[in-house]
């Protein structure tokens, strides 16, 4: 065998050797990249669980320690039995959570379902004035929902926050539906085949298919309750009926110390860290999955 002959592999090997080299030095950059980002992001949520555990006299110590030196547990029991109800609130804002979930997931899954699978005249049309929707601020509707809210005497009740969820919202339904879109629909045909109705196929088809796109609908509308601030302020203004966000404005209008202000927050951030983590599988497919389809 010819010298040129064992040269010849060597001269198809190193292209491919630079290409794999240069796909992991990309790798390991966009790895670097993102960890450096998420310090930066999570730099604020460490610095807030330190000064949780702060005495008063080393919250604002200078220089700065960015260690666990000097601790103490005391914060935590103070903030959230003794200068607050937290229990109350932390109950109010499951209950009102809960039942803003149920509404969200019953009426946007409907809704969505009816733009997916049915056709009928102006449906891109409707679906387009829906998603305009998106674009109307809260606070433009605000008035208005209060006038007709105390009207029917619904002011310091969570029906002003609950009712609404089950009359859709726009983000959920567009969500859903762009989900609805990727079941295949030789099954909606063959249970219309075998006799089903529009609402058994709804139930007993379309929801069991849909778990992931259901839990990240499910997150987000329990985050969005969890730290709404506006609508609880306007609607909710008894303190039995306060959430767990009005409790937080309450503490800081006591003008409570910084390291007691901190544990309440860190409380009440943590349900939000926990529920990702647990269903973090579940989210990420159904919004992956969501905008597959238009």
């Amino acid at each position: 065998m010819s010298a040129s002959s064992l040269a010849t592999p060597t001269r198809h090997e190193s292209p491919l050797l630079a290409a794999r080299h240069r796909r992991l030095l990309g790798t390991a950059l966009t790895f670097l990249a993102l960890g450096a980002v998420s310090l930066v992001m999570l730099l604020p949520l460490y610095l807030m669980i330190l000064m949780s555990f702060r005495t008063a006299d080393r919250a604002f110590a200078y220089p700065p320690d960015l260690w666990f030196t000097s601790v103490t547990f005391e914060n935590y029991p103070q903030a959230l039995f003794r200068l607050l109800p937290f229990g109350l609130y932390v109950k109010n804002t499951v209950i009102l959570a809960s039942l803003i979930i149920v509404g969200d997931l019953l009426s946007c899954s409907l809704v969505a379902y009816g733009f997916a699978r049915f056709r009928f005249p102006g449906r891109d049309i409707l679906f387009g004035v829906l998603l305009a929707t998106l674009l109307m601020p809260f606070v433009v509707r605000l008035v208005p929902l209060f006038i007709l809210f105390q009207k029917l005497g619904w002011i310091n009740t969570f029906l002003p926050l609950v009712v609404p969820a089950f009359f859709g919202t726009p983000l959920f339904i567009f969500l859903m539906r762009q989900f609805f879109l990727t079941i295949p629909p030789e099954l909606v045909d063959a249970a219309r085949i075998d006799g089903a109705g529009e609402l058994a196929i709804w139930w007993r088809i379309m929801l069991p298919l849909s778990k992931p796109v259901l839990a990240a609908v499910a997150i987000f509308s329990f985050q969005n309750t969890w730290n709404d601030f506006l609508g609880p302020l306007i609607f909710l203004q008894k303190a039995e009926v306060k959430t767990i966000i009005l409790g937080l404005y309450s503490l800081m209008g006591m003008q409570a110390e910084w390291q007691l202000v901190m544990a309440a927050v860190v409380a009440a951030v943590l349900p939000l860290i926990v529920i990702f983590f647990l269903f973090q599988r579940f989210f990420v497919q159904g919004i992956t999955v969501s905008g597959l389809k238009g």
